[in-house]
């Protein structure tokens, strides 16, 4: 997928893009590429398949969505995938970005100054940061991270009620949601709807799943990390 290609899918769908964002998202990769040489940031390294794969398969969770003025933490950000994305196309977003290791967060600061991307980057383990924070966002964000099950007990507390969680999956996500049913009841989920798409080019397929948040969260929520794993709700 090229950049004129990604123009195309991204009004396919509906996600506005203008020519001064879709420059800053190949500068994005073409950025993440060279710090890759550095230390690892993805796997991936063809400039077709990362358009595809990273900033397209980033940007999907944004249909249907306006994040204006609205609060959102991208939990596991990694190399800023999708959470860099969704700062580059949703401008009046007020976008965090969270991960446990500092030279990510380090250089994902120094790409948001460099190109006047206003974005707060923290590098602490996600559940003692949602622990410290709850009630303070109006949407949250992962891709890539964790089981479901796992990831439902760390965010939620983050989530403002009425809040939602975008939890971007592949195939396996249907078990992945039955696996997790005694956590929405628990954390006071449900889910809200799915999008489900096949990529254009790779036929890789995606699920989108929007999860609201309906009540308050109780504060024993989250527990230490080894016991969230030893023992998911």
């Amino acid at each position: 997928m090229n950049k004129t290609e990604l123009l195309k899918y991204l009004n396919t769908y509906e996600i506005d893009c203008s020519e001064e964002q879709l420059d800053l998202l190949i500068l994005l990769m073409e950025s993440t590429l060279s710090e890759n040489e550095k230390f690892n940031l993805t796997a991936i390294k063809d400039r077709d398949q990362f358009v595809e794969k990273m900033i397209f398969d980033s940007a999907i969770g944004l249909r249907d969505l306006d994040l204006s003025n609205k609060s959102i933490i991208d939990v596991g950000t990694g190399a800023g995938f999708p959470g860099m994305v969704i700062r580059i196309l949703a401008k009046d977003a007020h976008v965090t970005l969270l991960d446990s290791t500092k030279k990510k967060i380090d250089y994902l600061k120094e790409f948001a100054s460099n190109n006047n991307l206003k974005i707060i980057g923290v590098s602490e383990r996600a559940e003692d940061y949602s622990r410290n924070n709850p009630e303070k966002y109006d949407y949250a964000c992962a891709r890539a991270v964790a089981q479901l099950s796992i990831l439902l007990e760390i965010i939620t507390p983050l989530l403002k009620v009425g809040g939602t969680f975008i939890a971007y999956k592949g195939l396996g996500y249907e078990d992945e949601i039955n696996a997790s049913k005694n956590a929405f009841k628990k954390l006071g989920l449900e889910i809200d709807h799915i999008y489900e798409i096949t990529l254009p080019e790779c036929q890789e397929k995606r699920a989108i799943i929007y999860i609201k948040k309906t009540k308050e969260t109780n504060k024993k929520y989250p527990r230490q990390y080894s016991e969230i794993k030893k023992k998911p709700l």
